[in-house]
Formats: C-alpha cells, structure tokens, sequence
C-alpha cells in the first residue's frame, strides 16, 4: 500500500483535482439523507472530498490514520478531523446518521473489519455510502481499450475485495440492505493507449503482474495497435452503493 504521508502534498493533483472530487462528492449527496444530520467520512485522506459534503444543517466529520492526509483536510475542515483507523473507529455505537467510505475498500487485504465498524456506529435507519468495482471502472462495453485488455483481466485480474457482490453480502450480515446507488465520472482520468502501456511497464497493474509476460506482451503489442495513440479515452465511471441500516 502506498505511503499515505509521502502521498499527501501531491495526492490530489495526481488524483484527478478538484473536478474528480466535485463529481464524488456530488454523487455522495444524491445518497445521503437530507436535513439535519451527522456525516462521518472514512479514510477522508486530503478532505478535498470532505469539505463539500458540509451544509449549514449537517455535522461532517473526517477520520483518517494519515497524520499527512490529515495536516491537509485540517486546513478544510477545521477542528472536524479526527485521527483514527477504519477497523478501530474513534467513535461511540449509533452515534452518526451517514458513513461515507469513498476510494478505500479496494486497497485492503480483508474490508470486513471496516464494513463492521461502519455499521456499529451507524444509528438505526442510518446509511452506509461506499465506492464499489473501483477496478472496472475504466472497461465499459464499447471501450476499444476493455476489448484489447478483456482476455487478460478475466484470466488473471485477483478478486477484488471492493467487489459490489462481496460487499452486498457482507452489508447482508451486518443488518444493512441495498438502498440506492449512483455513478460518477473521474474527471480528468481518462487514459491513452499509449498511457496504459507506461501504467503496465510501470507494474501498478494487479492483472498483468499475476499474468505470464508473453501474455502482457500481446496485451501491449494490441495497445499500441490501436489509433489515436495519445487519446484519452472517456473518463472512468466510479459506482456509489447506498447501504442502510
């Protein structure tokens, strides 16, 4: 896992800026339950994200285990951060109406933990709001760049644990049952043929470093086949799933 602290100073430039994150958090509200309420968000990171869920009548509060990630989101939200770990929150049972966890559950080993203390201390008629299938969110059916890539990633791409199957059953067992969802472009994201083959080369790519090298290789010679070379193809579309309790 990266080292969040290091991150921190050019994480947000390097994650789609402010455009990404008005699209999140535009998404996030169409889920979240209006009036007055208390919002805690998981894994805030920078609270680029964070400070647009605030509204005159709602309490939101961002916790991080990032002393780096948090140095930042203090500058946005005074006093209304907290340090803590997702699997450890800091807070009392049934103490907040919305848990937001955006861009977490894919990065860990076992999401379970953090789906399980997101329910405790959601109070009852609560709702969970996280992102799901982050991993696919950039191969949609008329995707020239899905096509190239499909034999590889459904042969070798690991289980993801941020999997919305997954996470629908876990939600099942923790008292929580599908209440809405939504999608939202990652402004800004879209890559190139030419840019996916520097983020294969670079090895932050799980489906090609558990796949034999001659099978990358074809995977790249289909890449470079492609036209328009420098051409970001359209933004990915990250998926939202609201949970309640």
């Amino acid at each position: 896992m990266l080292d969040y602290d290091d991150e921190a100073r050019h994480y947000d430039v390097s994650r789609g800026g402010e455009p990404r994150a008005r699209a999140a958090a535009d998404a996030v509200e169409r889920l979240l339950p209006q009036g007055p309420c208390a919002v805690l968000d998981i894994a805030c990171g920078t609270g680029i994200v964070t400070e647009r869920l605030r509204r005159p009548e709602r309490t939101v509060v961002g916790v991080d285990r990032s002393p780096g990630m948090l140095g930042l989101a203090a500058r946005r939200l005074p006093g209304s951060v907290v340090r803590g770990d997702a699997t450890a929150l800091p807070f009392a049972p049934r103490t907040v109406d919305a848990v937001v966890i955006v861009w977490l559950l894919h990065l860990l080993p076992d999401p379970a933990p953090v789906l399980a203390e997101a329910a405790r201390v959601l109070r009852p008629g609560g709702v969970l709001i996280t992102t799901v299938d982050k991993n696919n969110a950039y191969f949609t059916e008329d995707s020239d760049i899905g096509e190239a890539t499909a034999d590889l990633r459904r042969r070798y791409a690991p289980q993801a644990p941020d999997r919305s199957t997954w996470v629908l059953d876990r939600a099942a067992e923790l008292g929580l049952s599908m209440a809405g969802r939504t999608v939202f472009p990652g402004t800004g994201q879209g890559r190139s043929p030419r840019r996916w083959r520097e983020v294969i080369d670079a090895g932050d790519i799980p489906w090609c470093a558990h796949a034999p090298q001659d099978r990358v290789a074809d995977v790249r010679r289909r890449l470079a086949a492609l036209p328009d070379q420098d051409m970001a193809r359209p933004d990915p579309m990250y998926r939202l799933i609201a949970l309640k309790s």
